[in-house]
């Protein structure tokens, strides 16, 4: 009988932390997500101050929030494996320390291109902390029932963190200014990094020999950074000018060629084994197209309530606000519960039901709207992404084990970032062309942008129905699922 293949030693496991230090790890991981998210929605409010303090031309002013998706997407999956391989402690701390450095330079930026620098290092470090920190959720809380919640404390800082961003970021720009919606991440950094560095597990990976592969590092960073170019200028370029199929067109090589890569490579970046699972795949499939269809609603909402209605910055934030209340009540009340009874994927489909139900309502939102009757059911049916969130991401890191947690944990993230840009991108461009064509037509400003709006969420909800039919056909039941995991290993 030959002897087996040499294969990289597995990583050091992680040493069974007390109930108190693991609540305090979700904190600090919770802090950091909730300073990066917070970032991004108050850095939108801020635009208008920011182009007029600097001399920002329009075209320029877009590169403040460019700058950061192109770092963030594109180093996600290498900030994932590399934490596996070096340790998703250490990486959390380097990540959330260039953050932190990042928002001072920001927020001392005087110049328009010492701000855009400043942003991309603000999504380097973004990348590298958030990339991990779902592989250590997964790693401290190992029991079905406490990985729910944890999990979804994790769903609902992110998807609240949003709504307080855009109320935050108005308060912080009319009353101090737009400096500070940087500054205020330095005491939050400096304090998560204390926090964490005492009560994060020291764990010890395999080093970057054991998947240090630097021609798909290259490859993969490089086709995401260019991809995601590609895709946020579309909006200045549109969609079949050489600009965008030029940059598009060598996304595509590269990231093809990264696939061949990790398919021969002897250590790969993204072994391709974690792509079998079906709740892994299924999962990231589901996550890219529903991240897609909610920028209509996160976005193009809160933009509707300013250019239609009229609404100022902080009265938009607040009139978010029952959607983020809601997400919160049902991501951490009772989403664990239900997933532990009836299983993530019925748990998912019910969410993604109640999410087509928001979006195919919003299609029929008049010029006129009163809040009360028009807005805020709608703001409610948010409930859905309270419920579909944890339960997806519980999917998307379910195969994943410990050497390749930070892998699942940076894949999941990537496919996010990429939903997002793609929402962006889809939605924006439709709204846009729908409402010029509405004006050309002769109809009124209001009655334009709200056409354009119809059509977007529109297409949203057709996205919704595509990650529904997808988790009812690709991820397995909670019967079925049951049985493979209990199944001997061959």
């Amino acid at each position: 009988m030959s002897a087996p293949a040499p294969t990289a030693p597995a990583p050091a496991p992680v040493p069974a932390a007390a109930p108190r230090a693991r609540r305090l790890a979700l904190g600090v991981i919770a802090t950091g997500l909730l300073m990066t998210v917070l970032d991004g929605s108050i850095v939108t409010v801020a635009m208008p101050a920011i182009q007029d303090d600097l001399g920002f031309t329009p075209a320029g002013l877009s590169w403040v929030v460019n700058a950061y998706l192109i770092a963030f997407g594109g180093l996600l999956l290498l900030s994932g494996r590399l934490g596996d391989l070096i340790g998703r402690k250490r990486m959390f701390l380097t990540g959330t320390a260039v953050f932190t450095a990042a928002s001072l330079l920001a927020g001392a930026a005087g110049a328009p291109a010492l701000l855009i620098a400043a942003r991309f290092l603000q999504g380097a470090g973004s990348a590298m902390a958030s990339a991990v920190g779902l592989g250590i959720l997964v790693t401290l809380f190992t029991e079905s029932r406490e990985r729910a919640r944890a999990i979804a404390v994790f769903s609902f800082t992110g998807a609240a963190g949003a709504s307080i961003g855009q109320v935050l970021g108005g308060l912080l720009t009319d009353a101090l200014g737009w400096h500070w919606i940087f500054f205020i991440n330095l005491p939050i950094g400096l304090a998560a990094l204390l926090v964490a560095m005492r009560v994060l597990p020291s764990d010890r990976g395999p080093g970057l020999a054991g998947g240090a592969d630097a021609t798909g590092a290259l490859l993969v960073t490089s086709g995401l950074m260019v991809g995601i170019y590609s895709v946020v200028e579309v909006e200045s370029y549109g969609w079949v000018s050489l600009h965008t199929l030029g940059p598009g067109a060598l996304a595509l090589v590269l990231l093809a060629l990264f696939v061949v890569r990790q398919a021969t490579a002897a250590a790969p970046l993204l072994p391709l084994r974690i792509l079998r699972s079906r709740s892994v795949a299924g999962a990231n499939l589901i996550q890219l197209l529903m991240v897609a269809a909610l920028f209509s609603f996160q976005i193009l909402v809160a933009l509707y309530l300013q250019q239609v209605l009229a609404y100022g910055a902080t009265a938009t934030g607040i009139a978010m606000l029952p959607a983020a209340t809601v997400i919160g009540a049902v991501s951490l009340g009772i989403s664990a519960r239900l997933s532990t009874r009836f299983g993530e994927r019925n748990v998912l489909l019910l969410g993604l039901v109640l999410l087509m139900s928001l979006l195919g309502l919003l299609t029929r939102v008049p010029v006129h709207a009163h809040y009360a009757t028009d807005l805020l059911p709608v703001m409610l049916l948010a409930a859905g992404f309270g419920l579909a969130l944890p339960a997806l991401t519980t999917l998307g890191m379910s195969g994943a084990g410990e050497r390749d947690a930070g892998l699942a944990s940076g894949l999941f993230n990537t496919t996010q970032q990429i939903g997002m840009a793609l929402g962006v991108a889809v939605l924006s461009t439709l709204a846009a062309s729908r409402t010029e064509t509405l004006l050309a037509g002769g109809h009124g400003r209001a009655e334009a942008l709200t056409g354009g709006y119809h059509l977007a969420f529109a297409v949203g909800t057709g996205l919704l129905v595509a990650a529904f039919l997808v988790a009812l056909l690709v991820l397995a039941r909670p019967g079925r699922a049951k049985a493979a995991k209990a199944a001997p290993a061959p």
